[in-house]
């Protein structure tokens, strides 16, 4: 593993730990090139995932990426840290266990929006006002009006 600070090839592994969730294994790192210390995730993949996107450009998945819009949904919303990554990873394992190589931007888009429906009702409509591009406050009452109660 390449240091990140000083890009020395030969890292060590101080220290291995399953996460939370046992999904993955944070590793301490050592560089004898620098002497920093930092952290690395590893994370079983099952397959390659391309995205789709809606005008036909296809692009690598991007963990980070998901990860990244779902905690700008929860951002300040009572939801721990750990439940955040319990949500990516549910849905990461959803899209690999889809069977597909290629999946399409909006089933992504969708199986989010279902997902935060389920854990916190103001990031879903966060989520749902980026990702169905809300222009004026009539597209927030006429997707309001349509929600109701979270099931």
């Amino acid at each position: 593993m390449r240091c990140p600070f000083c890009g020395h090839d030969d890292t060590q592994v101080k220290d291995s730990r399953p996460t939370e969730d046992a999904a993955a294994i944070r590793r301490r790192r050592f560089c004898a090139g620098c002497g920093q210390r930092f952290t690395t995730v590893e994370r079983v993949q099952l397959r390659e995932l391309t995205v789709v996107k809606s005008d036909g450009r296809r692009v690598a998945f991007d963990r980070d990426k998901l990860a990244r819009s779902v905690r700008i949904a929860l951002r300040k919303r009572p939801v721990a840290e750990e439940r955040m990554e319990r949500v990516v990873n549910g849905i990461v394992r959803q899209l690999e266990a889809s069977g597909e190589t290629d999946i399409a931007s909006k089933q992504i888009g969708e199986l989010v929006m279902e997902t935060l429906r389920e854990v916190d009702a103001v990031a879903y409509v966060r989520f749902a006002s980026v990702y169905r591009n809300f222009r004026e406050a009539k597209d927030f009452e006429a997707f309001l009006g349509g929600l109701g109660e979270p099931t």
